[in-house]
């Protein structure tokens, strides 16, 4: 157990993630394909932007629920190893832990199958709020996929945040449907840093630029929706335009928008310009494609300033 209160608390999707590739398409029904690796990983975007946050010099806590089950010891050894604060974390006995399966493909995107097992279960009511509001900011990760929390839940904890002096910020991973239930949590989110899809799901807007002001006018302080190989859209109260990533070898898309979000808080939390946060974020996701896993190719500060350029 770690001594100090964390700089950021994860509230979120804990998973193990089973990867597979490279997959460039499903086998016919009842046919074999041979894939290179496959391989079990940390996952979950709480676990996945907490890891990010140490890497960087932070210290990270996560809050959410496992079972009481292989994975869910393997993920609590996992955030032990870390060294994040898992304190934070419910073990419920009756829920297996939430897993996906990613299929990743030769250019490092993924396809997901996933279980959401406690992760589905984790209610406002179960939460330490002392522990949860322990950091400086606040990070609900995976918002859309914690169906206990999704809607006026969120809402309610992100606002108590606010009320606490906290940095907010607001990540929903890809859901299939219901995308009203992230409405009410935009006004009380400093940060939200949405998947172009994503983004177009919740606003009807195809545009990102677009996109973006509409989350904005609708409550969100700072919106960067992001676009993997094709960079960020960033629109703030200092700056708003396109920001190219950075050249890297992808071999692994996985966790990169988690460790963008990471950069970017880092960033913020540091009190740097909105621009030099989205930069130094870009640089942070682009290092997560780097290797197989969700946080396994994030560097270091100095590294990740380097290749943002601006060091």
């Amino acid at each position: 157990m770690l001594s100090e209160p964390p700089d950021v608390v994860c509230l979120g999707i804990l998973v193990v993630d089973v990867i597979a590739r490279p997959v460039e398409a499903l086998p016919a029904s009842g046919t074999l394909a041979l894939v290179d690796e496959i391989s079990m990983r940390g996952g979950g975007s709480a676990l996945n932007t907490a890891s990010a946050l140490v890497r960087l010099g932070l210290r990270a806590g996560t809050a959410g629920k496992v079972g009481a089950d292989p994975f869910g010891e393997f993920l609590l050894d996992l955030l032990d190893e870390r060294g994040i604060d898992s304190r934070g974390v419910l073990i419920d006995p009756a829920l297996p832990t939430s897993a996906t399966v990613a299929l990743v493909d030769g250019a490092g995107e993924r396809t997901f199958l996933h279980l959401p097992g406690a992760n589905g279960c984790v209610r406002a009511d179960d939460l330490d709020r002392e522990l949860l509001f322990s950091g400086r900011p606040l990070h609900l990760a995976g918002a859309l996929v914690l169906d206990a929390l999704a809607g006026e839940p969120a809402a309610q904890i992100l606002a108590e945040a606010r009320r606490r002096g906290l940095q907010t910020s607001l990540d929903t991973v890809f859901a299939n449907g219901r995308w009203e239930r992230v409405l009410p949590s935009l006004p009380h989110a400093d940060l939200f840093t949405p998947g172009l899809r994503e983004a177009e799901a919740i606003s009807g807007e195809d545009d990102p630029a677009e996109a973006a002001s509409w989350l904005r006018d609708r409550g969100v302080k700072e919106v960067v929706v992001t676009m993997g190989p094709a960079g960020c859209y960033a629109a703030g109260t200092d700056f708003e335009g396109s920001v190219a990533p950075p050249r890297v070898q992808a071999v692994d898309g996985t966790g990169s928008g988690d460790a963008f979000a990471a950069g970017l808080i880092y960033g913020r939390l540091a009190g740097w310009s909105f621009e030099r946060a989205v930069r130094f974020a870009s640089a942070v996701g682009a290092f997560a494609t780097t290797a197989v896993g969700a946080s396994e190719g994030v560097r270091g500060l100095e590294e990740t300033l380097v290749l943002a350029g601006i060091a």
